[in-house]
């Protein structure tokens, strides 16, 4: 072997050194394309169920197993009984002699052994005949009928409260029309076809429009709304069901859009609110757009720190480490409250966001850690924007929450067919999620609903009643 001479060596140490470097690059892009796959609920905004791997979970009291059913120690609870007025028949059930000796019995002073029992009837349908008489006028010799009530006219086959039955099952329950026709098959004794179930629907969301135009109608006038959309399938075309979620209700729009047109349209130009929702683009050009002031989600900003602290780049994880120190600093003076007078506790509270944002602008000279200072320098006061108002939730979780179950009846459902299918979902979605809000008894407002929409009255409002 032909030794090399000091300036090939030098040559060689070059070329290495340089394959070295491209090695570490092309091992660090690899590694932070490693940790972006493996994010999960707590560093991104995926959802829970997304995890492929869950951690366990923490031990119960003491270390052991927790038994199902009620625990030791706690007090039980018992269903109240039925009242007098509830209850359709009594049977009585004698006793003639003794079950031990066969001697004669009489009744004891000692109150009755009552077992209340709810049944259903042989059959639970009442098919009642409207017959409209026929009248022949003596003048014209004209053939006129007896007028029948505007609820059998409009209700046709099925009456209000069946109607509002089949609404139920179909949007609170997620029941498809053959669930439904079996259920009414089996169970109610009466056979309906899938046609008749779809007029029922319409009819129902005919019953819900004053309801829902009315919330659509104040929505822009609401003090803070906290709003989040989700993907939603028609014939294969992509819509998007929004959520505006407000302190008494929450309304629903599916929209093909994801843009913030919608928001234009839902809340206009001149939105003077607070609107919480996360960082997506929409909200930011609104925001800039037409000057709406905004709560962006605490909480996927504190995910996307998290992830930040698992990525191999030692400055990136160490820069991610400063500024969630900096967010656990600010919610330790949040849990301070109660020991702190007003005063102190709102200084307190906006020197720890003042010296969190400057931190997070501070960043190295690296790109995720470079995308955090930036949405810091344009947006930062956006995320701490319920320190200084009253009555904002730090979150988006309540219009996350409340969207859930759009998500659930998607995939039960997988999306809806057609525009009277879009209204009926954005009507009942909007009737399930406030009632739940009010405590109101949605069936309840339902059979009301339609009720008062086949006898030509005005239908009921989502609106909570006066005090």
């Amino acid at each position: 072997m032909i030794p090399l001479t000091k300036r090939a060596c030098r040559q060689v140490i070059k070329q290495q050194c340089r394959r070295i470097a491209e090695l570490e690059r092309q091992v660090a892009d690899l590694a932070a394309q490693v940790a972006r796959l493996l994010k999960n609920s707590s560093t991104s905004s995926k959802p829970p169920s997304s995890d492929i791997v869950k951690p366990p979970k923490p031990p119960g009291p003491k270390g052991g197993k927790r038994h199902i059913g009620g625990q030791p120690g706690h007090p039980p609870h018992q269903r109240e009984p039925f009242a007098p007025e509830q209850i359709d028949r009594v049977e009585k059930h004698l006793l003639h002699e003794c079950p031990d000796c066969g001697g004669m019995v009489r009744p004891a002073a000692a109150p009755a052994r009552v077992i209340q029992q709810a049944e259903l009837i042989e059959r639970p349908v009442e098919i009642v005949e409207h017959q409209a008489g026929a009248y022949q006028c003596v003048r014209c010799g004209k053939i006129h009928y007896a007028p029948l009530p505007a609820a059998v006219e409009q209700g046709g086959l099925i009456g209000p409260e069946l109607t509002a039955l089949v609404a139920y099952l179909k949007g609170v329950c997620h029941a498809s029309f053959s669930t439904i026709r079996k259920y009414f098959r089996d169970v109610l004794k009466l056979t309906i076809s899938r046609g008749q179930l779809v007029k029922l629907i319409n009819k129902a969301a005919a019953a819900m429009e004053f309801g829902y135009e009315q919330l659509r109608a104040i929505l822009p006038n609401e003090t803070h709304l906290n709003v989040d959309e989700t993907g939603h399938k028609e014939k294969g075309k992509l819509y998007w069901t929004w959520c505006f979620r407000a302190e008494l209700y929450t309304l629903f729009k599916i929209d093909p859009s994801r843009g913030s047109q919608v928001l234009i349209e839902m809340l206009g130009q001149e939105f003077e609110g607070v609107l919480g929702c996360d960082y997506f683009s929409a909200y930011r050009k609104y925001m800039g757009d037409f000057d709406v002031a905004v709560q962006f989600c605490l909480a996927h900003l504190i995910r996307d720190v998290k992830f930040l602290t698992t990525l191999p780049d030692q400055i990136t994880a160490a820069y991610g480490q400063r500024v969630l120190e900096g967010l656990r600093e600010l919610f330790h003076i949040i849990h301070q409250r109660e020991k702190m007078d007003p005063y102190r506790f709102q200084l307190a509270l906006e020197k720890a966001r003042d010296e969190l944002i400057a931190m997070g602008k501070l960043a190295p000279q690296r790109r995720e850690a470079q995308n955090l200072a930036k949405r810091l320098r344009l947006h930062g006061e956006a995320y701490f924007r319920f320190i200084t108002t009253p009555g904002i939730e730090p979150t988006n979780n309540l219009a996350e929450q409340a969207i859930r179950f759009v998500v659930l009846d998607r995939l039960v459902t997988q999306g809806t067919r057609s525009e009277r299918g879009r209204r009926w979902c954005e009507r009942i979605w909007t009737a399930i999620a406030t009632c739940a809000q009010q405590g109101r008894s949605v069936f309840e407002y339902l059979h009301q609903s339609i009720n008062d929409h086949f006898a030509d009255r005005p239908t009921p409002s989502l609106l909570p009643a006066g005090p």
